[in-house]
């Protein structure tokens, strides 16, 4: 049974503290709840299932900091790349049914794609941002976007920026448009990848995340962001990644062209809209249930051959894991990202990916477990937000004092 959560004795009379967690998991309450006394947090959840059990599900703060909205227990944030992981998910299931081999060129499935000296690069290669593909040379409009067929001829005559294969350079927003129109190749249906997700993960496990929003759900489910200050944006993100990422002809300043898109100011998201690398929308309760089927298997049609994939070693670059945008280490294998010394989760069998802001879902086979969490408020760090980690860290401490 999950006892009641109780507010914690230092937090703001303002500040509410709602749902549930299992016994002996009382600390990840306490971390949750420490967020908004120490770690600045406006509004969020987060959501932990361990070996299929829901074991943490928990929620607080603010929706809207302009309005005083509270965070409700449905309510869905934008998770900016942490939506890499979910359209991932899609890949691994069109593994499972035997419509993709990784291993195999992508120009085997999408004739086009092998322009341009395109026609040796491996699924496996695009998925781990290897392709040399992190943006494009032409504007990525709202128009563009909408038009799927378009879209697709854009993206098969893009050259790469390097041989593929050697480097990594983080494909921020252009990852997703290549997983989709992969995806409507092999698909018997041709369903977009935001289409592919709400039929095949979304609906059969009742889960409230979307890469494609439907206009059925009102704004009044939905939370709004708050950026960082100027002042926390200095202190918080390294000097050399705030320069490139200003600097318009820099990498990851190319490479993040359109990730702004899925943001409508009347409607806060825009609605029957895909960005499949970052604009996700969706509650942690959803991140986490969808991740635990991923953790535990026996959902979904996975097959295990599919599952030993995800959980098996990122393979880097002939150059190493360095990569190109993001100016660090990082690891990443089948569309997700992977634990490593910079950006540490789990264990190493682990697979997920953390948002722009804080945002973070990843599955952990070797313990079981299905984690995510979302916030209103933008942090400022890439190797881990210290409110999730917060969180993690009381997770994990609990898990380890079970098994003592």
């Amino acid at each position: 049974m999950f006892p009641a959560a109780r507010l914690s004795p230092n937090l703001s009379p303002h500040v509410s503290i709602h749902g549930r967690v299992s016994p002996g998991f009382e600390a990840v309450r306490e971390a949750f709840a420490e967020n908004f006394t120490s770690r600045r947090e406006l509004g969020g959840a987060c959501c932990a299932y361990y070996h299929g059990e829901k074991v943490v599900d928990l929620w607080g703060g603010l929706r809207n900091k302009q309005t005083g909205e509270p965070w409700e227990e449905d309510t869905m944030v934008i998770i900016y790349s942490a939506t890499k992981g979910l359209a991932a998910m899609t890949m691994a299931i069109a593994h499972s049914r035997g419509w993709l081999d990784f291993d195999r060129p992508v120009a085997s499935y999408w004739p086009g794609f092998a322009t341009n000296g395109k026609a040796r690069i491996t699924v496996r290669q695009l998925l781990a941002h290897q392709a040399g593909l992190f943006t494009l040379d032409e504007p990525v409009t709202r128009e563009l976007v909408r038009d799927l067929d378009r879209l697709a001829v854009v993206l098969a005559r893009q050259r790469p920026a390097w041989e593929p294969g050697t480097r990594q350079a983080y494909h921020a927003i252009t990852l997703g448009f290549y997983e989709s129109e992969l995806l409507r190749r092999v698909d018997p249906r041709q369903r977009s990848l935001g289409q592919f997700f709400e039929d095949e993960i979304a609906t059969p496990l009742g889960l409230a995340v979307y890469i494609r929003l439907p206009e059925s759900i009102p704004n009044t489910r939905l939370a709004t962001i708050s950026p960082p200050s100027p002042l926390q944006m200095v202190t918080g993100f390294p000097l050399r990644f705030l320069f490139e990422a200003f600097n318009r002809r820099s990498k990851i300043n190319r490479a993040l062209r359109g990730s702004a898109l899925p943001h409508d100011e009347p409607r806060i998201y825009a609605r029957h809209f895909e960005v499949p690398s970052g604009g996700g929308v969706g509650t942690a309760r959803a991140i986490a249930r969808a991740y635990s089927a991923f953790a535990v298997g026996g959902e979904l049609g996975l097959t295990q051959a599919t599952l030993d994939q995800l959980a098996a070693p990122a393979t880097p670059p002939t150059h190493g894991f360095y990569d190109e945008c993001m100016k660090g280490e990082a690891q990443f294998s089948l569309g997700f990202m992977k634990p490593s010394k910079t950006i540490p989760f789990g264990n190493p069998t682990s697979f997920g990916s953390p948002g722009a802001g804080g945002a973070m879902g990843f599955a952990d086979p070797t313990d079981g477990i299905g984690y995510g969490y979302v916030t209103s408020q933008m942090g400022t760090t890439l190797t881990g937000d210290p409110r999730d980690v917060a969180i993690r860290d009381a997770l994990y401490a609990a898990i380890k004092g079970r098994a003592g």
